[in-house]
C-alpha cells in the first residue's frame, strides 16, 4: 500500500527536528538505503554544532540533504522551512522537533512541543503534505501492555503536551494526512537525553567506587526501541496509505524493566546495583521534588569532577532525572497494532553491547571518558 509513486520512484523528505537524536538516525537511514532523492533538515541547531558522530556527519554531506534553520514555534519561520521553493511537493513531513529539555517551565513545553508541533501540522495541511509525527509513548502507566486505544493519562510533562498535539491532529482531519508514533524509551547512538542519563549513572558510580541505589523496584516496566527501529517505523508507516489518521506504539520485544536495564547499566561498568524497595520509596514520593534534587546534585557534581579528570571540555552530556521521572510510573506498551501493519523490529532487545557503543561513540568524540568503559 506505499503512497509514492512517479518517474525516479523515489519521494522528497522534509525532517523537522533533524539534527536531533531521532532525526540525525532517520537522515543517516535514508540516505544509506537509498530511499530519497531529496531531505530536507531543519533545525535551530546547524549540524556543525550538534555534536554529530562520523557516521551522521556523513550522512549530512550527502549532496541529497540540505540544511535550513528556522525557530518553527514562529508561523512565519515555519511556513518558510516547510515552503518548498522551485522543487516539488514534499512526499512526506516528519516532525521529531520538539523541547526536550528536562527541567522547563511548563510554558517553554507549551511552545516548543504544542505551538510548534500545531503550527506545523497547520502547514502541513494548506500544502497537503502527509504528516509523520514523533510522540511520546508515557501516556499511561501499566504493567500490562498498553494499546493505542486504551485510557490516556499522560504522566511527564512532555507526554501531556504530545496529548494535545495528537488532539490538534485529530480535529485538522481529513484536509491533514497524518501518522502518530508513540515511541517506547528510545535508545541508540546520539541519545543524550533519552536513555544516556542512566548510562552515565553507571559511570559516575564507577567513579565513585559506591553501589548505584534505585528507587522502587527492579520489575517496574521501561519498554524500550532501539532509534533504527523508530526510523525505519516513520518510513514504514509515512508510505503507506493504510496508516493514515491511526495512532502505533513502537516498542521492541524486550519488555524492558528497570531491572533489566539496570543490569545492563552495571554489566557495562562492572558495579553493583540495588532498590530502596516500595517502603522507602513511597517515603520519599511525599517530597519526590528533594529526593531528586539531592540526587542530581550528588550527580551533576560528580559528572563535573569526571569531565574536570579526564578534561571533557564542552561536553553536551548530562546525569540529571526529572522529578516526574522517578515516580513509581511504568512505560508498557503493546506493538500488535503496528506489527499488524507488516513491520518488525530489527533490534529485538538493549543489550550491553549496543548501549557501549552509544558511549563508546562519544568518547570517540573526546564528549565520554573511554577509560570507564575499561
Amino acid at each position: 500500500m506505499t503512497e509514492f509513486t512517479g518517474e525516479s520512484g523515489k519521494p522528497r523528505v522534509l525532517i523537522l527536528g533533524g539534527c536531533g537524536f531521532i532525526g540525525r538516525n532517520l537522515v543517516h537511514y535514508l540516505t544509506s538505503n537509498d530511499l530519497v532523492s531529496g531531505i530536507r533538515v531543519v533545525d535551530k541547531t546547524p549540524p556543525q554544532l550538534a555534536f554529530l558522530n562520523p557516521t551522521h556527519s556523513k550522512a549530512f554531506e550527502d549532496p541529497r540533504v540540505e540544511y535550513k534553520s528556522a525557530n518553527l514555534i514562529n508561523p512565519a519561520s515555519c511556513a518558510s522551512a516547510l515552503d518548498p521553493g522551485d522543487g516539488a511537493l514534499w512526499s512526506l513531513v516528519v516532525n521529531c522537533a520538539a523541547e526536550t529539555r528536562t527541567g522547563q517551565t511548563e510554558p517553554v513545553y507549551q511552545e516548543g512541543i504544542v505551538t510548534l508541533s500545531v503550527n506545523v501540522a497547520k502547514t502541513c495541511a494548506k500544502l497537503k503534505c502527509r504528516l509523520v509525527e514523533v510522540s511520546s509513548g508515557f501516556m499511561y502507566s501499566s504493567d500490562k501492555p498498553h494499546t493505542e486505544d486504551g485510557p490516556v493519562s499522560p504522566w511527564t510533562t512532555e507526554a501531556k503536551m504530545k496529548l494535545q498535539v495528537e488532539e490538534q491532529l485529530q480535529a485538522l482531519a481529513p484536509e491533514l494526512r497524518y501518522t502518530v508514533l508513540r515511541p517506547a524509551i528510545v535508545y541508540g547512538p546520539g541519545d543524550r537525553r533519552s536513555f544516556t542519563p542512566r548510562l552515565l549513572l553507571g559511570a559516575i558510580y564507577k567513579h565513585l567506587n559506591e553501589t548505584m541505589k534505585l528507587l522502587w523496584t527492579a520489575d517496574l516496566k521501561l519498554n524500550t526501541v532501539h532509534v533504527t527501529d523508530l526510523c525505519r517505523a516513520i518510513w514504514h508507516v509515512g508510505t503507506r496509505s493504510d496508516t493514515v489518521g491511526k495512532i502505533y506504539n513502537v516498542v521492541d520485544e524486550a519488555n524492558s524493566s528497570q531491572g533489566s536495564l539496570a543490569e545492563i547499566v552495571s554489566e557495562i561498568f562492572k558495579i553493583n546495583h540495588d532498590y530502596y524497595g516500595t517502603a522507602i520509596s513511597t517515603l520519599a514520593k511525599t517530597d519526590l521534588a528533594s529526593v531528586a534534587e539531592e540526587a542530581n546534585d550528588k550527580h551533576l557534581t560528580a559528572w563535573a569532577d569526571i569531565c574536570r579528570r579526564y578534561s571533557l571540555s564542552h561536553c553536551p552530556l548530562e546525569p540529571g532525572a526529572a522529578a516526574e521521572l522517578l515516580r513509581r510510573r511504568q512505560l508498557c506498551l503493546s506493538g500488535a497494532a503496528l506489527a499488524g501493519t507488516g513491520f518488525s523490529v530489527t533490534v529485538p532487545r538493549p543489550t550491553a553491547e549496543n548501549n557501549a557503543e552509544v558511549l563508546e561513540d562519544f568518547a570517540a568524540m573526546n564528549l565520554f571518558p573511554k577509560e570507564l568503559l575499561l
